[in-house]
């Protein structure tokens, strides 16, 4: 997803000496997707390629699970996504129908609850939807800015509410949406209302914020999924586009913010390649290609 605010030009695309890579961690709206949703041929290409040389390849996204039918058909190794902002890790051999989660991360509902009365309090005007493993509830103020209607609609307060229906689903975000605030104006209000009580970060063109348990971030699900597999932050190239993805590119070891990213990203990332409607992922894979095969 792109963001308003003026960016600089991105420079051409280069690869720097570096260690062997052994995983590339892709963003996937604004970044590996085009515009349009779709994943171009060269892409396709690419991220086998990349697998088939060694590199295993995860998708890291703030997408539910259930969303993920974009890059289904593109999985190959291990077929591990991680989704809900690190909230999930989700096994997408089963296809769209058949997503399975192997971890989950969950925001605990009475820190659901205190985020949001003091969002309420912080920004008026505030409504929330709150999205479990099983599907999404909003309040009814809440705009159709998703895919897919609520599970269901009722006052955040209830749908968190310990005899709720799906109060056995665990929770892995709640979102807040502001019909008013600038969307960095929204984050930064809400960073300061909710201090360390919930990780908070925004991917969407509106003031839309994505609220996750304590130390819950893409960064921190992806440092896990790497530990179990004997991967160091220096062997993890990562790609990103939106203010989600600054932990993710700031931990890894060699990192892009895509040519249509935000401001902040290109700031944070230690690299920069051209847009997500130009390949800008595909273009850096085959650079990487080429250098560890010329090794």
């Amino acid at each position: 997803m792109t963001s308003a605010t003026p960016r600089p030009k991105p420079p051409a695309v280069s690869v720097r000496h570096r260690p062997k890579a052994r995983l590339i961690a892709t963003d996937l709206d604004g970044t590996l997707l085009r515009d349009d949703k779709t994943v171009s041929d060269r892409t396709v290409a690419a991220l086998a390629a990349a697998e088939e040389a060694g590199i295993e390849v995860f998708f890291v996204t703030g997408r539910p699970a259930r969303w993920m039918d974009v890059v289904s058909d593109h999985v190959h190794g291990h077929g591990l996504a991680i989704c809900g902002n690190g909230a999930a890790v989700v096994d997408l051999h089963g296809g769209a129908d058949g997503h399975r989660f192997v971890k989950l991360r969950e925001l605990r509902r009475a820190a659901a609850l205190d985020v949001v009365h003091l969002l309420r309090a912080a920004a008026p005007g505030t409504s929330f939807a709150v999205e479990r493993s099983g599907g999404l509830h909003h309040e009814p103020t809440y705009p159709p800015l998703h895919l897919e209607p609520g599970e269901s609609v009722a006052l955040a307060e209830k749908l968190l509410a310990e005899d709720s229906d799906v109060a056995d689903q665990p929770i892995l975000k709640v979102l807040a949406y502001h019909p008013e605030l600038a969307p960095d104006d929204f984050l930064v209000v809400a960073r300061a209302a909710v201090l360390d009580r919930a990780e908070i970060t925004r991917s969407s063109p509106s003031a839309l914020l994505e609220i996750s348990g304590p130390g819950v971030s893409k960064a921190s699900t992806l440092e896990l999924c790497c530990a179990e597999r004997g991967i160091t932050p220096a062997e993890v190239v990562a790609f990103g586009d939106m203010p989600n993805d600054i932990e993710m590119l700031t931990w890894a070891g060699t990192s892009y913010a895509m040519g249509n990213a935000h401001p902040d990203v290109l700031a944070a990332a230690s690299g920069c390649t051209v847009a997500n409607n130009e390949d800008g992922v595909a273009v850096v894979i085959e650079q990487i290609l080429s250098e560890q095969q010329g090794r």
